[in-house]
């Protein structure tokens, strides 16, 4: 039994140190690890510094091929110019106006800001005659349409006004014809009245009828003619009766005519 004991206690402690072990060696694993991933990181920190370092080499070498390039054409521009500084001597030694050549630089650019404001100027004006030439335009095109819409109310008016015109002429022929129609009528009832005064008076010679008839009165005229040929056909309907002999008598028709013309005179 203390053998087997002794046996546990030997395998207990063996797998401890085994335990340690690998402990040891996950912690030299991890730690190696590290030390490789900062390696790398460096190595790529180094990489990407050189990349940099080269193209920001480039890119100073362009520079520089550029600084190059503009110096070569400034020296050729300076060569080409150096004419002008002689020709600006020539000029100073011509007139006793400047002083020095930066004198007459001053001058030149005075007159260039001169001639840069007066074409403002002229630029300001051309704009602003542009703008009232614009506004004429319209202008007259806005009264060309008012015209044209005050020809048009015009011609309207007109049209009215002859449609006004031919209805007064019409109306004008037909109050002729009403006043034509009403004289010939009033001269109709004129005779009418005048042939009832007539029969009127004959039969107040003949009879005694009303009195007190105005001349004007036609109604009242034809009532007493036809109350006196009422009494007259009357009259000589007793004498027929009482007649012992038949004479000839009349024409009926004759005397309904004589009666209608009596009744109806005209």
């Amino acid at each position: 039994m203390e053998d087997i004991q002794e046996r546990r206690r030997e395998l207990e402690g063996k797998e401890r140190q085994l335990k340690q072990a690998i402990l040891k060696f996950d912690k030299f694993l991890k730690e190696n690890d590290a030390k490789r991933s900062r390696a790398l990181r460096k190595a790529g920190q180094e990489q990407r510094q050189a990349t940099q370092r080269g193209a920001e080499t480039e890119r100073l070498r362009g520079e520089i091929a550029q600084l190059l390039t503009a110096r070569e054409k400034l020296q050729k521009r300076l060569a080409a110019h150096k004419i002008f500084p002689d020709y600006l001597q020539k000029v100073l030694e011509k007139t006793d106006q400047f002083q020095d050549i930066p004198e007459l630089l001053a001058r030149f650019q005075a007159l260039l800001s001169t001639q840069a404001a007066l074409a403002q100027r002229e630029l300001v004006a051309r704009e602003a005659v542009e703008e009232a030439r614009a506004r004429l335009e319209q202008y007259r095109e806005e009264s060309g349409n008012q015209i044209l819409q005050q020809n048009n109310r015009v011609a309207e008016l007109q049209a009215q006004m002859d449609h006004v015109q031919t209805k007064v002429l019409e109306l004008e022929s037909n109050w002729f014809r009403i006043q034509n129609t009403a004289a010939h009528k009033t001269l109709e009832l004129g005779q009418i009245k005048l042939a009832a005064l007539n029969l009127f008076q004959m039969v107040a010679k003949y009879k005694k009828v009303p009195t007190g008839v105005p001349l004007d009165d036609t109604d009242a005229q034809l009532d007493a003619v036809q109350l006196c040929i009422v009494d007259l056909i009357d009259i000589l309907a007793n004498f027929r009766k009482s007649e012992p002999t038949r004479v000839s008598q009349p024409d009926p028709r004759t005397a309904s005519q004589s009666e209608a013309s009596i009744q109806h005179p005209g």
